[in-house]
């Protein structure tokens, strides 16, 4: 642990050493990398722990031969899974009133489908998280902009 408290301290004597706007531009491109992941991520209806989604209900409406939009598509587009990057944090967020459609689908909670209509309870698929490849890209990241 210790070890771990010293290689801290150098990455912050390190990323002290960028003026703002140079950290700024990294953490931008951080978030930027983050995004394109959980995009992918969210393209290919997986969990950031490779876990496949669960599928949709089977609901009398499906039909053979029925075309079938993937689960979040607009979702993940730009204009909702926004970035934001200080000089000292970088984060992906939901925009707008998509932040309650994704919170709900995230932890799997309970929602009307129409205003009227009736409750369902929505099964948990992750769309936001961190894994083992995205820290990897992350410390590449950082590294290249370390070395100049």
């Amino acid at each position: 642990m210790d070890n771990l408290h010293k290689v801290d301290d150098w990455l912050a004597a390190l990323l002290a050493n960028l003026k703002p706007a140079a950290r700024k531009r990294m953490m931008r491109e951080l978030a930027q990398e983050l995004r394109r992941n959980q995009q992918n991520n969210i393209r290919l209806q997986r969990n950031p722990d490779g876990t496949a989604y669960e599928p949709r209900r089977v609901t009398a409406r499906t039909k053979k031969g029925r075309i079938k939009r993937q689960m979040f598509a607009k979702l993940r587009t730009a204009k909702y899974l926004k970035i934001a990057a200080s000089a000292d944090s970088a984060s992906v967020q939901f925009a707008g009133q998509v932040q309650r459609i994704a919170r709900v689908h995230h932890y799997g909670l309970r929602d009307r489908v129409s205003h009227k209509g009736g409750e369902v309870c929505y099964a948990e698929r992750r769309l936001l998280g961190i894994n083992g490849k995205i820290r990897a890209s992350i410390d590449d990241i950082l590294l290249l902009w370390i070395n100049g």
